[in-house]
């Protein structure tokens, strides 16, 4: 999805003129953004997936079986044209190999062509980016996902309600308003988003509040994820007397419906 460009700030015809009503602030706004905008930096080169690393479930990390994550015209492109006619829940993820605390994600996402044979019907049009996660040296052989907590990507067919955005929970709670929330999906009532369209999803975590926009617009926010005590996955990463969890991994899904990213911008926050 194309990024608005900045207002160019034009100089008063003489010097001490006074703006027009309303002019001030608009210049201050285009200021704040070209600002914003500069804070953010690429962490996907656009030319193959260095710096990131794929663990596929019944694989060794590092082997990204049939080729799943590729780069292509510019962005990443999960794609199953080499699984035959069976997925086998062969989940994936594509980890960013720096741990993150604080920052803002931005990615542009779209899902294109048709499910591969063997996927979850729940798989369909579905993906996401983890975070705040395990890293994919502690997961194990089988492992399907990574303990962390997910911002999810759901598309729609014509005519659909499926509204992107979501939380997921895998080996984790989360924390809002004060409440454990137990629950695997949280749904937040995002918008649908049909067809092949780009839609750009922006994930904040600032050490007070987890933040999920789509196309611009807060769809979600709540206050932390903890680690799930009882889950198997997240029983040998538990730290000693503390369940939340401050600093982890994002991964990019491959859930068995082809989906392709691009645009992958981080900003570090304090």
């Amino acid at each position: 999805m194309p990024r608005p460009r900045p207002e160019k700030i034009r100089g008063s015809a003489h010097a001490g003129a006074i703006p027009e009503p309303g002019k001030t602030s608009h210049m201050l706004a285009a200021i704040l953004l070209l600002s914003t905008q500069q804070d953010f930096k690429p962490i996907f080169n656009g030319k193959d997936l260095a710096g990131w690393t794929p663990k596929i479930s019944k694989y060794p990390v590092g082997e990204n079986f049939a080729d799943t994550f590729k780069v292509k015209d510019g962005k990443i492109v999960v794609s199953y044209e080499n699984y035959g006619d069976e997925f086998d829940e062969r989940y994936g993820h594509l980890f960013y190999n720096t741990e993150l605390k604080h920052f803002i994600l931005r990615v542009d996402y779209r899902f294109v062509g048709s499910q591969c044979p063997g996927g979850a019907g729940w798989a369909y049009k579905n993906s996401g980016i983890m975070y705040i996660g395990q890293t994919p040296q502690s997961m194990t052989l089988n492992q399907l996902f990574p303990v962390s907590a997910e911002f999810q990507f759901l598309g729609a067919d014509a005519g659909q309600t499926r509204g992107t955005g979501n939380v997921c929970s895998p080996g984790t709670h989360l924390l809002k308003d004060g409440k454990l929330i137990t629950q695997h999906v949280t749904e937040v009532n995002g918008p649908t988003i049909e067809g092949e369209a780009w839609v750009t999803a922006e994930l904040e975590v600032n050490g007070k509040e987890i933040i999920h926009r789509i196309n611009g617009k807060e769809v979600y926010r709540y206050e932390q994820v903890q680690y799930d005590p009882t889950d198997a996955d997240a029983k040998p990463l538990l730290p000693k007397n503390k369940l939340a969890i401050e600093k982890g991994t994002i991964s990019l899904q491959s859930e068995s419906h082809p989906v392709e990213f691009r645009n992958i911008l981080l900003k570090k926050l304090p």
